[in-house]
């Protein structure tokens, strides 16, 4: 017997509008042409969108679990950044076509993921077409206490989340400019494919902290965005970068500053804070599970300055990622 092609409302009846866990602040979820959300009392709401496209941010033939956690988890680390709690997402998705078994694996995997950081799915939109998707979250912290980039102050620690340049070896490694031993590649890849935003971290910095960014673009030219948006300079050095000792022992040294310095989809967070609260960092960082580095400092100098394990300063060929700069 013939099998009944899958169509738009089929799709989103049996793999986006599926039961979630009770949400006392969502008033209106999917169903209706809006849902309604009320916020609570002394919390501010902060709110980001990322388009993600086939063969730009993910290759169609990653697994869809993985591509289901990644569109969620990098719009989920921009919160994070700001030392929110993500609350509510809106999901649409362009699709070539509808395929059955690929769609229950995505929308398994993205139902974990919103259950995993509490999340509800509360509406979107699909159509036909090349394969994309864009998320738009919603957060809440409390009123007023938010992470900004533009906190920064003279004489503040700068510091990093997790290890940095890992998805940026695994993506040079698929396109061949690099060659990784397997065992290498793998871990590598796994932080490509399911990179884990700082929630617990970035909500613990909230006292601590005096701004914040997460690094998707490469390390320097988010930081430098930190720098832009404060009025001051900074200087960290290279071979503080936290990144995986493998990577230093299979790489020249040039090519594993171009991966933790510019190489970008960490989705770890970088900020500054004051020295006096290393040790409450180290305490937060702990408790949050998420190791934390500290590497250089911020100045007065309004430039970047990146030295290597010589005192040397190092010239990148470019700072990180451009979407109309770079094919």
């Amino acid at each position: 017997m013939p099998t009944t092609p899958l169509g738009e409302f089929d799709f989103i009846r049996r793999h986006l509008a599926l039961p979630q866990p009770p949400d006392p602040d969502l008033l209106l979820g999917i169903g209706d042409d809006a849902a309604i959300i009320r916020p609570r009392t002394g919390f501010d709401l902060c709110f980001s969108s990322d388009m993600l496209l086939a063969n730009r941010h993910f290759f169609p033939t990653d697994p869809p679990e993985a591509i289901a956690h990644k569109i969620l988890a990098t719009n989920i680390s921009d919160i994070a950044a700001m030392g929110g709690q993500p609350r509510w997402v809106l999901l649409s998705a362009a699709l070539p076509e509808l395929n059955e078994a690929w769609l229950q694996a995505f929308s398994g995997s993205l139902f974990a993921t919103l259950r995993q950081y509490g999340i509800t799915l509360i509406g979107g939109d699909t159509t036909r077409g090349n394969l994309a998707f864009n998320v738009a979250i919603t957060g809440e912290l409390p009123a007023g206490k938010a992470l900004r980039r533009s906190g920064a102050q003279h004489g503040d620690d700068i510091w990093v989340s997790g290890q940095i340049g890992l998805a940026a070896a695994a993506l040079h490694h698929i396109w061949g400019n690099i060659t990784l031993p397997e065992h290498l590649f793998a871990q590598c890849e796994a932080a490509r494919l399911r990179p884990t935003p700082r929630v617990a971290l970035g909500q613990a910095l909230l006292p601590l902290a005096t701004a914040a960014q997460d690094i998707s673009d490469g390390l320097a030219q988010d930081l430098g965005h930190i720098l832009a948006a404060s009025r001051v300079g900074a200087e960290i050095h290279a071979h503080a970068v936290p990144t995986l000792p493998e990577l230093r022992q299979a790489l020249p040294e040039h090519i594993v500053h171009e991966l933790t310095l510019a190489g970008g989809d960490d989705y770890e967070l970088l900020f500054t804070a004051p020295p006096e609260n290393r040790r409450q960092i180290q305490a937060a960082a702990q408790t949050a599970q998420t190791p934390v580095h500290r590497i250089g400092k911020i100045n007065h100098s309004g430039s970047l300055k990146i030295l290597n394990a010589q005192g040397n300063e190092i010239h990148l060929p470019h700072a990180g990622f451009d979407h109309f700069a770079q094919s």
